[in-house]
């Protein structure tokens, strides 16, 4: 690798969407921290994630492919990250986070030297239970963002001077139930909430939208700000403990989220999986060690994150750290609502506005459903023809042996009954 940053850092938030940050225009500071980095960032204002929750979108941000590529039909992993390319150019690699859907069990840590998904089974059977009684007693449903920050802190303490490292830190802060710790859960809400008083508000909200009062729609609103900010604290301690160790100005660093979330804007919250912008439109940060600055209009894609590590590997790729076409189009998926549905959904995004289709696997129609701007259609259709070529080539199946820890996880963050 030649002419490369000496370090690359990705940091990603679940379920944050660009348009709450204060960055990119919200009208409550909760990132106060952020738009200070932003200012020696290149800054993308109409950045769109390949998918609209966890599933495929973080898949796709790991490897550069879209989610029908990235994993198999039970969501395994089944591309190459870019940790496995950076391991075998030499870096040291490793992530931290603690989203289930992304962990070992999925295939998750292939490439990474060491992966911390806060998963305690596989560990010492005692201490393991010790520790799901402990996380229950306190409500805990994943590490929090200072957790984050120290693992993976102490595992670039514990790397030799000159080793050039990849680190993927995942933040779950901004992920429902919104329950702010101490003084942030009232920093725009009169009042915060109990954990089992927040569970069963996002799960209401979940469950039965249409039950949710305005009042409710702005407490979770001012709860998930405040999570935000929480979220953003930290982040700036991050910066900093690199930035004492010497490491920030010489490190390729990316901030984004692998989706957003929705407050009722089309009937839902959450982030259920349609494509409408709240839940796809998600920031986007390059802070390049030459100093390079600057708001990018264009269009652009989570996808473009590995292809511009991958341009420093000598791939000839698409980089966020050069100019892009004005009319520059992406594109995002989705499966349906049930994990066996024979329902895609597609968007492509431009400029000039947004175009959205279903394909139904089952009777092969593909049938658009929004479109803004009608010469994006012919963009789409030929985009979803090469997705169901893609589709059609087939897909291997692995059966995965969901745990008890997984399973309590997954229901305490909403995605379960």
């Amino acid at each position: 690798m030649t002419d490369s940053p000496r370090n690359i850092i990705l940091l990603s938030a679940d379920a944050l969407r660009a348009d709450h940050l204060s960055c990119y225009g919200y009208n409550r500071e909760t990132s106060p921290r952020l738009d200070a980095f932003a200012e020696d960032c290149i800054r993308f204002e109409n950045a769109y994630s390949a998918s609209s929750h966890t599933r495929e979108a973080v898949p796709a941000l790991l490897t550069g492919e879209y989610p029908d590529v990235a994993v198999d039909s039970r969501y395994n992993l089944a591309s190459e990250t870019i940790a496995s390319t950076l391991s075998g150019e030499g870096y040291a690699t490793a992530g931290f986070h603690s989203n289930p859907f992304v962990s070992r069990a999925y295939g998750f840590d292939q490439g990474f030297d060491h992966f911390d998904d806060d998963l305690r089974l596989g560990q010492n059977k005692l201490i393991a239970l010790a520790q799901r009684a402990f996380d229950k007693l306190r409500n805990r449903h994943y590490a929090r963002a200072p957790e984050i920050n120290e693992r993976s802190l102490d595992w670039v303490e514990s790397l030799d001077d000159d080793q050039p490292f990849f680190l993927w830190n995942h933040y779950m802060d901004t992920h429902g139930p919104y329950e702010p710790p101490n003084e942030y859960a009232t920093l725009w809400a009169e009042r915060g909430l109990s954990g089992r008083d927040a569970q069963s508000l996002y799960q209401r909200a979940i469950d039965d939208p249409k039950s949710i009062t305005e009042d409710e729609r702005q407490l979770l609103v001012d709860l998930y700000d405040a999570e935000i900010r929480y979220n953003d604290e930290y982040l700036g301690e991050f910066f900093e403990a690199l930035r004492e160790r010497g490491l920030l100005e010489e490190s390729l660093v990316f901030v984004t989220a692998d989706h957003g979330d929705a407050f009722g804007e089309h009937g839902y919250y959450e982030h259920p999986r349609y494509l409408h912008e709240e839940i796809t439109k998600v920031p986007l940060l390059v802070r390049a060690p030459d100093g390079n600055s600057g708001v990018v209009a264009t269009s652009a894609s989570t996808l473009d994150i590995v292809s511009t590590i991958r341009s420093f590997c000598g791939a000839n790729d698409v980089s966020l750290l050069n100019p892009f076409e004005d009319d520059r189009r992406v594109f995002s998926q989705a499966r349906g609502e049930d994990d066996n549905s024979h329902l895609r959904r597609y968007a492509v995004r431009s400029a000039e506005g947004a175009c959205f289709c279903e394909w139904n696997k089952t009777t092969g129609e593909v049938k658009f459903t929004e479109t803004t701007v009608r010469s994006l259609r012919p963009v789409l259709d030929a985009h979803v023809d090469e997705r169901v070529q893609q589709a059609q080539k087939g897909d291997t199946e692995t059966n995965t042996d969901v745990d008890e820890e997984i399973e309590r996880r997954l229901s305490a963050l909403g995605y379960k009954e």
